[in-house]
């Protein structure tokens, strides 16, 4: 039996609400996966302003969500892990902040494994009047609308339309979706083209069919080894395929170390911003990722990926489910663990390099059929 207080609260004037806090402060797929919601929030309450509060890996991706109209970035203190400082200070300067914005609701949405009660705290002491939430636990007044938690296992996206259902909001589809800028698009060919060696060869775009690996994540449980990576890539290069090695300004050495040695490899490291890597997984044939944000903007743009997806958590939760993918994975007795490092040999991502490359290989053929290579894995030169 729920506890008496487990409940969804009165209605909620959807329609009437002008200024929305949606908060959200985790990484990149975190916030893609959000999208549906803010559809859904948009559908209910079409003539309030939708803002994001967002952590800054997180916030780069706002500018896909057509729904956001802007952006509170701030790395929240709960968040942070045990060992980290955090002043006081940032939480009240937040609550200021969130204050300072004048809004009506703060729906907080999280994965099974966080509480929503410190975002509620910190927007009930800012003076929003209706904070949604959902946890297990109970947590009092920090919430004003507290649902229950569906079962651990339920995907994230549908995890965030069950609680908004519970209050009012109707369901949309829980497809990804997200808009590339023009701009973003521009850049993306240039770099693509600029570093394709000219060799006139292509698939009718102009250019030669290309495999993206993008080797980071947001802690080394999620990696892939970067040498397995390199010998993936060298793999997909003999098939036929240009292969491009990608990462932020920090994951350089993961970029250099897997595209350094491979023939003809276009590296990206930090040359770019996430409308432009939303870009690249668009223009490309097939993406090479850890379980990561690239996996999701995949999905989102219905480029084929394969996922090398680490026992930190459980797949069903962040699968791709509306476009081609490929899931590897290794089970473990310690899985799910939710580790930033693991303690023991990464045995949930010993996966061959052969098997990725298979797999790659497989979705591009689906893709777009395999007349763009010989069985041999050199270029037909009919």
């Amino acid at each position: 039996m729920e506890h008496p207080a487990a409940l969804a609260g009165p209605p909620v004037p959807w329609r009437g609400l002008a200024r929305v806090l949606v908060i959200r402060p985790d990484n990149l797929g975190d916030v893609v996966m959000a999208g549906p919601a803010l559809r859904a929030l948009r559908r209910a309450a079409p003539r309030a302003r939708l803002d994001l509060l967002a952590a800054p890996a997180g916030a780069a991706a706002a500018g896909l969500l057509p729904e956001v109209a802007g952006v509170l970035t701030a790395s929240v203190s709960w968040q942070k892990t045990g060992g980290e400082d955090v002043p006081v200070t940032d939480d009240l300067d937040l609550v200021e902040r969130i204050g300072w914005g004048g809004y009506e609701a703060a729906v907080i949405l999280t994965s099974f494994s966080q509480a929503p009660w410190p975002a509620a705290y910190l927007c009930r002491l800012a003076g929003v009047p209706v904070r949604v939430g959902m946890s297990k636990e109970f947590g009092g007044a920090g919430l004003t609308h507290w649902v229950p938690s569906p079962p651990d296992e339920t995907h994230q996206v549908d995890r965030a339309l069950h609680m908004l259902e519970r209050v009012g909001v109707p369901p949309v589809e829980g497809r990804l979706r997200v808009r590339v800028p023009a701009e973003a698009a521009r850049t993306a060919r240039r770099l693509l083209d600029s570093r394709s060696g000219g060799d006139g060869h292509g698939d009718g775009r102009g250019r030669r069919p290309c495999a993206l690996i993008l080797p980071g994540a947001s802690c080394s449980a999620r990696r892939y080894p970067a040498d397995r990576f390199a010998r993936v890539a060298g793999l997909l290069t003999a098939a036929g395929l240009r292969v491009v090695v990608a990462g932020t300004a920090g994951e350089t050495p993961l970029v250099e170390a897997t595209g350094a040695g491979v023939p003809g490899a276009i590296l990206l490291p930090g040359r770019f911003d996430v409308p432009v890597l939303a870009a690249l997984i668009e223009a490309v044939d097939v993406v090479v990722c850890n379980n990561s944000g690239g996996a999701h903007l995949a999905s989102a743009l219905g480029t084929p990926v394969v996922v090398l997806f680490a026992g930190t958590e459980q797949v069903e939760q962040y699968r791709p489910r509306f476009g081609p993918a490929s899931i590897l994975t290794v089970p473990t007795a310690c899985s799910p663990c939710r580790q930033f490092a693991c303690p023991f040999a990464l045995d949930c991502l010993d996966i061959p390099p052969e098997q990725v490359a298979a797999e790659a290989l497989r979705l591009a053929d689906e893709r777009g059929g395999p007349w763009w290579r010989t069985p041999a894995g050199t270029r037909d030169a009919r």
